[in-house]
C-alpha cells in the first residue's frame, strides 16, 4: 500500500519563503519515489489544519522553518494526534530552539561554547553590555534572523528601538572570529563538515539562500584532527539535546578551537541547502535523503 505523505511547509515565521522552497523540493522528490504526497501550506489556523489531516495521513514530513514549526508547537500537536513526523520531537524541538539554553545543555556536555548574556533592549540600545566585537541575537529565530554584529568603533546602535521584533531580550554573545564550519547529522552518522564562505560580513540569512551568496567547501580544507572533532561534536550535540532524524550543527573555528554556534532541528533543503549537498557527498541522493526521512518519522504518542 503507497504510504499518504503530508508535507508541511510555509507557516507564518520570518522564514515562511524558505520553507515554501524546501516543502515543494521535498514534496516533488517524494512524488518521484512513488509516495502518495499532499503538500499543505500551513497557516494560523489549527481547525484548518486538522481539517486537512483527516484522514489521517501516514507520516507529515515537516517541512516548516522557524518558530511555530520548528520550536516544538507543531510538533506537540503532532503528538496529540498520535501522526508520526520529520526531524526532532518537541522536547528537542523546544530545546534546540531557545539559544541560552541549549548552550547551557553543550556547556555541559563539553562542547565549547562563546561566553553570552541576555540582555534587555535598553542595554543593548547603550552599548554597555560587553566588550565589543560582539553578536546580538534573538532568543528563539533561526537562519540568522535577526542577527547583528557589533565591532569596536561602531558608533550606531544594532537596531532602531521601534523596528526590533524579536522580543524584549536578547542573546548578546563574543563574535568569534575565524572559519564557519557546518555538519549535518541523519540519525546516528555524522555525514560531512562543509566550510562555508560568504563575501558578506557574516553567513546571514540572504548568505544562506540567495543564489551565490555563499560558497560551499565539501569536504572542509581543514586539518584531519579538526575535521573529525567536529564530526563528533555534531553527534554530540544531536544526542545532548535529544535530537532524532536530521540536524545540523553549526561551528566557528578560531584556528585553535572549535565553538559550537546552534543546532538547527529543521534544516533547510532547498536547491542551495547544505544537508542534501553533504548528503550527495557521502553517495546519498536527494530521493534517498528524504525518503529515509519518511521511513524513520516518529511521534511521541
Amino acid at each position: 500500500m503507497t504510504k499518504q505523505v503530508a508535507v508541511f511547509m510555509g507557516g507564518w515565521s520570518a522564514e515562511r519563503e524558505v520553507s515554501l522552497v524546501s516543502g515543494a523540493a521535498c514534496a516533488e522528490a517524494l512524488k518521484r519515489v512513488g509516495y502518495s504526497v499532499t503538500a499543505i501550506d500551513v497557516q494560523r489556523d489549527v481547525g484548518s489544519l486538522l481539517g486537512h489531516l483527516f484522514p489521517k495521513p501516514d507520516v507529515v514530513f515537516n517541512a516548516l522553518h522557524g518558530r511555530y514549526g520548528e520550536d516544538g508547537c507543531i510538533q506537540g500537536l503532532l503528538d496529540i494526534l498520535d501522526i508520526p513526523y520529520t526531524h526532532s520531537g518537541l522536547m528537542a524541538s523546544a530545546l534546540a530552539m531557545d539559544k541560552p539554553l541549549a548552550k547551557r545543555l553543550f556547556k555541559s556536555a563539553g562542547i565549547r561554547v562563546a561566553e553570552d548574556k541576555i540582555a534587555t533592549r535598553e542595554e543593548v540600545m547603550g552599548g554597555t553590555v560587553m566588550k565589543p566585537p560582539y553578536v546580538v541575537k534573538p532568543m528563539n529565530e533561526g537562519s540568522s534572523v535577526g542577527v547583528h554584529i557589533v565591532r569596536d568603533g561602531d558608533n550606531s546602535a544594532p537596531f532602531a528601538n521601534e523596528s526590533w521584533p524579536y522580543g524584549d531580550r536578547v542573546m548578546v554573545e563574543r563574535f568569534v572570529p575565524g572559519r564557519e564550519l557546518t555538519v549535518a547529522v541523519m540519525g546516528d552518522r555524522p555525514l560531512a563538515v562543509t566550510e562555508i564562505m560568504t563575501a558578506r560580513e557574516f553567513y546571514d540569512f540572504d548568505a544562506k539562500y540567495a543564489v551565490g551568496g555563499s560558497q560551499h567547501r565539501i569536504p572542509a580544507g581543514i586539518d584531519g584532527a579538526v575535521y573529525d572533532e567536529a564530526m563528533h561534536l555534531a553527534l554530540l550535540a544531536h544526542q545532548t539535546l535529544g535530537c532524532r532524524g536530521v540536524s545540523r550543527a553549526d561551528f566557528r573555528f578560531d584556528g585553535e578551537e572549535l565553538y559550537i554556534l546552534e543546532v538547527n532541528t529543521q534544516p533547510g533543503m532547498t536547491p542551495t541547502s547544505l544537508v542534501p549537498e553533504q548528503a550527495q557527498h557521502v553517495g546519498i541522493s536527494f530521493e534517498e535523503l528524504v525518503s529515509w526521512m519518511v521511513d524513520n518519522a516518529e511521534c511521541d504518542a
